[in-house]
């Protein structure tokens, strides 16, 4: 039958659970099961999608609640195993920020290819114990290694640089939070540019042949201080790609859905709690991936391409953070504005009513894959980001916000100038 015949069939059958049974079914679909579900006030599960399969993370029960990934699935991605294999395959491989989301989601997918050895780097040092736990367990064949270090540490980083001397580097570390960050421009320099100035610069000297750095498409028109210290973390390895022996490159992609401190998270607690869900503005709309998605995209570009490359992900469809509200509440059981409320909050100081992926200047090119778009690189004076960074570096010990922020955006004024010249 077809999706309409839901509401007939339940009636007719008095039928007491339906059980989404599609793993490649699109989230449109997903969508259109659930509202007839609820309009037929039936009860409704599913089976794992093909991410969940291909990621390995189903549970001794597959049969779940449908949940707000399931309404975003995309047609799964078709990946190159091939070239992936390639440049991964029986290489020491090291992923910074390893116990991040995104970072802990790569360390997944890349052990699936069976590196040589994979390096799980964080200054967090429960969130590496959790990741090299469970890639231990899950992938005994892999030699894992947790190294508890801090991009911002360049003895301690180049110490690991030169006792492991990995192939391959998945920068991942990185502060992303935008209101914590406004408040706090010095950690965006330390973490965010130093951090990534070292990491950089210490796969220069000792001769790496891969670095795929991930950035955020608050780094495109930045309007905060998390956006701006990422374009400049941009500039950096754009600048290094010029004469290193390296390949530098670049993957840019939005928000991820369930990563740590995302909105997703929030909105699931404030249900539990029994609202209101605060939304900042009912037009606001952000762009949406699921981990295992992102994921295997980066390791993806980073087999496309040569060095200097900027990758943007295809990340579809802008999502309205109304509509997640409205959707993660009735997957809950309640009804909108009904049994749990929804409260605009107003923007807050550093976001956007939307993102957008690139500049109007960058414009993008095709790729070998269909969901990767190659973006025009920038010509970067190293000479005069150095002296920039410099200059923020002293500022930040000495925690001068204010100037911190000037110097931000007098960085980012003449870098647009020079772009749109």
């Amino acid at each position: 039958g077809k999706i309409i015949d839901i509401t007939s069939v339940v009636k007719q059958l008095m039928i007491d659970l339906v059980i989404i049974c599609i793993p490649s079914a699109s989230g449109n679909v997903i969508r259109s099961i659930a509202a007839q579900c609820e309009g037929s006030n039936v009860e409704y599960k599913i089976v794992p999608g093909v991410f969940e399969i291909l990621g390995e993370t189903v549970n001794v029960s597959p049969i779940r609640n449908v949940d707000v990934e399931d309404l975003l699935r995309r047609p799964p991605i078709t990946i190159n195993s091939k070239k992936i294999l390639a440049y991964l395959s029986n290489n020491v491989v090291l992923i910074t920020g390893a116990g991040g989301s995104i970072g802990s989601e790569l360390c997944r997918q890349i052990c699936k290819i069976r590196p040589k050895q994979i390096l799980l780097l964080g200054h967090g040092e429960n969130s590496i114990y959790q990741i090299n736990r469970e890639l231990k367990a899950s992938y005994p064949q892999v030699q894992i290694e947790p190294i508890i270090c801090s991009v911002v540490d360049n003895v301690k980083l180049n110490y690991v640089m030169k006792a492991y001397q990995p192939n391959v580097v998945f920068h991942a570390a990185a502060y992303k939070h935008v209101p914590l960050m406004q408040d706090f421009p010095e950690e965006c320099v330390k973490n965010n540019i130093i951090g990534t100035l070292n990491v950089v610069a210490a796969a220069d000297k000792y001769g790496i042949k891969k670095f795929v750095s991930i950035s955020t498409d608050k780094a495109v028109n930045c309007v905060n201080n998390m956006g701006i210290s990422k374009r400049i973390a941009e500039m950096i390895v754009q600048a290094y790609s010029r004469t290193s022996r390296t390949e530098f490159m670049i993957v840019r992609f939005g928000n991820v859905l369930g990563s740590r401190g995302s909105v997703v998270p929030l909105f699931k607690e404030q249900i539990a709690k029994g609202g209101p869900v605060t939304v900042t503005h009912p037009e606001m709309t952000r762009f949406f991936m699921t981990m295992p998605e992102a994921a295997q995209l980066v390791v993806q570009a980073g087999s496309l391409g040569k060095s200097g490359d900027v990758f943007v992900l295809d990340m579809g469809e802008p999502v309205k953070m109304l509509d997640m509200a409205e959707d993660l509440i009735r997957l809950s059981g309640f009804e909108p504005y009904v049994d749990i409320p929804i409260e605009f909050i107003g923007i807050r100081p550093g976001e956007k009513l939307y993102e957008e992926l690139l500049t109007a200047q960058e414009g993008t090119v095709a790729t070998k894959h269909e969901r990767i778009f190659q973006i025009r690189a920038e010509d970067i004076d190293m000479g005069i980001l150095i002296k920039n960074i410099e200059e923020l570096k002293k500022l930040a010990i000495s925690v001068k916000r204010e100037e911190i922020v000037e110097k931000f955006w007098e960085i980012l004024a003449k870098h647009q100038k020079k772009a749109g010249e």
